[in-house]
């Protein structure tokens, strides 16, 4: 369900990305989608994350942007993180050299994140500035 959403072919730059970490084994598309709880109020994406979280036998990390499908998620007990939680991650770990780039290419494309949420990130990265803390 996740990947018909974010692979449509509208964006063929950044697909091919999201295709070569499929192809390297960084990402995997898992399916089928177990049964589980009725999630009505949320789109099919959302839901079926949700679901296989929950069918997961271990500690799963569910990563899920959407506040109507986070407050869900919590609300069933899964540990949830969100994509500026990844970013910074990433930038914890020196695997990209600057959350603030990330964060404003996401900017500028019609993916929102709370300007408290991208302060909170670049702040724990070191690299917020006094001057532009909303700003990514």
């Amino acid at each position: 369900m996740v990947a018909d959403e974010v692979i449509t072919g509208g964006f063929p730059a950044e697909e091919a990305r999201i295709t070569a970490a499929l192809e390297a084994g960084w990402l995997q598309i898992a399916g089928p989608i177990p049964a589980g709880p009725d999630l009505p109020d949320l789109d099919e994406g959302e839901a079926a994350s949700i679901r296989l979280a929950l069918a997961h036998p271990g500690p799963a990390l569910l990563l899920i942007d959407e506040r109507s499908g986070r407050a869900v998620a919590q609300g069933l007990g899964l540990s949830i993180a969100g994509t500026a939680a990844v970013i910074g991650m990433a930038r914890a770990r020196h695997l990209i050299p600057s959350a603030r780039a990330v964060l404003s290419q996401l900017h500028d494309s019609d993916f929102r994140i709370a300007p408290a949420v991208i302060h909170a990130v670049l702040r724990r990265c070191g690299e917020s500035s006094p001057e532009t803390p909303q700003d990514p």
